[in-house]
């Protein structure tokens, strides 16, 4: 399972970053490409910022759902999405694709903290899964849009 820590991934996914344009359009789900770039910010800032907010969330979606962050097998498509992780309104693809490059790269240089505050959602992860999961979030999004 590839990982955001590791520099080859990393460098894959601002490749395909590059590939985006704001005419790019999602081949499933309903989001613009504004609105991915935004909503793949929220779990990078989670991880960038490391704040312990407890674990909350149902119990059964956390295990139901934990064990895919962090295996090899992508994400179906139209997965349901978070509430406050929706986009409600349309986004700048402009605005916000610097932001999402530079959490990218803050998520990449993070790789040799120690200590990982738990998850929100998902409660204790190790680093690899962290790396991981937030891998396979942009991985997931960026196949959303053809890169």
């Amino acid at each position: 399972m590839k990982s955001l820590f590791e520099t080859s991934a990393y460098n894959e996914i601002m490749e395909r970053l590059e590939v985006l344009t704001p005419e790019s359009k999602g081949q499933w789900g309903k989001m613009t490409v504004g609105q991915m770039i935004w909503h793949c910010q929220y779990p990078l800032k989670v991880a960038v910022k490391n704040e312990d907010r407890g674990v909350s969330g149902n119990p059964l979606i956390r295990w139901f759902f934990k064990k895919s962050l962090y295996n090899d097998k992508p994400w179906r498509k139209n997965l349901p999405t978070a509430p406050n992780l929706v986009a409600r309104e349309e986004k700048s693809f402009e605005d916000e694709m610097p932001k999402l490059k530079k959490l990218v790269k803050d998520c990449h240089e993070s790789k040799d903290r120690e200590v990982w505050n738990p998850h929100p959602l998902f409660g204790k992860m190790t680093r690899q899964q962290w790396g991981q999961m937030e891998y396979k979030h942009l991985d997931h999004h960026l196949r959303q849009f053809g890169v």
